[in-house]
């Protein structure tokens, strides 16, 4: 196996060995180089010999460098390979909900262990082989985040449309009595993987402490272009609240026997049982912030400590905000909204709530909002000297929209400045009181 290198560092130690884009890199210190995982970990050694493809001849190049330092190497992509497809057809796939006409990158389903290590991606092992289970291991390479949804065999190929969906959980043991920490989400659906299931999937993830150290229970999101798709529905307050309590339950016995917890339910099952949502404490050192456990907690933590933080003469003169953000946060943002005017006198924030027209009223997270939907809340509103929505509404990479809008373009149209804030409390109310 071998990878093609796209260029190379100016004066990096590759290039003053005169290594150069379009050489083919073989191995590091004898090992195979077939993906990012190789090359990162084989490049940790500070004696390298490096075995490189030059215009067709093999060359041995040996490179000297501190532990930490990177050689100069640069790829075509992250992974030195292309993305591994899902091969599962889960029953709440969000993918297959998606309408049509979005770009293109929005289609494709990955399932590629090596974005789990890079970016905090879950994966679902169905389509990992054991001689793959057996690098991870080999490497240590910790944590490993993997989506389970049932620990019950049968009914997880019956949600994932997957033969090998059940037996691949021997995997998810395998990595757990080598030590590899992993963190692990149950997506749920009413009637389907909830009650005695969940009690049972809860229960045999906890066998596998302490390697498994947290547990994110998700409800089901449902858009409005499920035609020919399974039949599921949202949760309803009285389901989510079971929910909520299943894994209380499961905490409090986990509790009395080690001393904490590990299984947390997301923030949007609080918002469908219409309960609050709990303080700090109960999520610990917040494992699952990605999949939106304990996001509403943290973020007004940090908003009302940095708000108690700053004088109360910040704002001086008279200032007028417009705060956009989704149906489900909407309650946390008017509280904070609040507090905010409450201490500054000089200080008019007018919060909207954007309803979902891309994917339809019943997903109500901020992340999944187009440039559209915030332009069609905000055209006709008395603006006021900036607008703050949430930067989840935006790629990274390029402050693009899913229906490939883009945040100078929805500026243009509204003609007030518009900044997308992180969530991190302190930051927001940076926004809210300065220019």
């Amino acid at each position: 196996m071998s990878v093609k290198i796209e260029s190379v560092s100016p004066g990096s130690p590759a290039s003053k060995k005169k290594i150069r884009g379009g050489d083919v890199l073989h191995s590091i210190n004898g090992h195979a180089i077939t993906d990012v995982l190789d090359y990162r970990f084989y490049l940790n050694e500070e004696k390298l010999v490096l075995e490189v493809e030059k215009d067709g001849k093999l060359k041995k190049v040996r490179i000297r460098k501190s532990e930490t330092d990177d050689i100069g190497l640069e790829f075509e992509t992250y992974l030195m390979d292309r993305k591994h497809a899902c091969k599962n057809k889960c029953v709440f796939c969000f993918v297959d909900q998606l309408p049509e006409g979005l770009r293109d990158s929005l289609y494709f389903k990955d399932d590629d262990s090596r974005l789990s290590f890079l970016f905090g991606n879950y994966i679902t092992l169905t389509n990992m082989s054991e001689e793959e289970i057996d690098r991870i291991i080999n490497m240590h390479i910790s944590p490993v985040n993997i989506s389970v949804h049932t620990m019950n065999p049968e009914l997880r190929v019956e949600m994932m449309k997957n033969p090998n969906a059940g037996t691949s959980l021997r995997f998810i043991k395998k990595l757990a009595d080598a030590g590899i920490t992993l963190n692990t989400q149950l997506v749920l659906c009413p009637g389907i993987n909830d009650g005695a299931e969940l009690e049972y999937s809860l229960t045999e993830l906890e066998k596998l402490m302490p390697s498994v150290q947290s547990i994110a229970a998700v409800p089901v999101g449902i858009t409005c272009h499920r035609e020919g798709l399974a039949n599921l529905r949202l949760f309803t307050p009285e389901e989510a609240g079971r929910v909520i309590d299943t894994i209380d339950a499961f905490n409090k016995r986990l509790t009395e026997k080690i001393g904490y917890g590990i299984a947390y339910a997301a923030d949007e099952f609080f918002i469908q049982a219409e309960r609050p949502i709990p303080g700090e404490n109960y999520y610990g050192d917040y494992p699952q912030l990605e999949n939106g456990v304990g996001l509403w907690s943290l973020f007004k933590s940090e908003f009302m400590q940095a708000l108690e933080n700053e004088p109360s003469d910040a704002v001086k003169e008279e200032r007028k905000i417009t705060w956009a953000t989704g149906v489900a946060a909407y309650p946390l943002v008017c509280e904070l909204a609040e507090a905010a005017q409450k201490k500054y006198e000089n200080l008019k924030i007018d919060v909207y709530k954007v309803t979902n027209k891309l994917f339809g009223s019943t997903v109500t997270v901020a992340g999944l909002l187009s440039g559209k939907d915030y332009f069609d809340t905000l055209k006709d509103a008395p603006l006021g000297q900036k607008i703050i929505i949430p930067e989840v509404s935006l790629r990274k990479d390029d402050d693009r929209f899913l229906d490939d809008m883009t945040l100078q373009q929805l500026q243009q149209a509204l003609g007030v400045r518009v900044r997308p804030v992180p969530n991190d409390g302190a930051v927001l109310l940076s926004e809210l009181i300065e220019d």
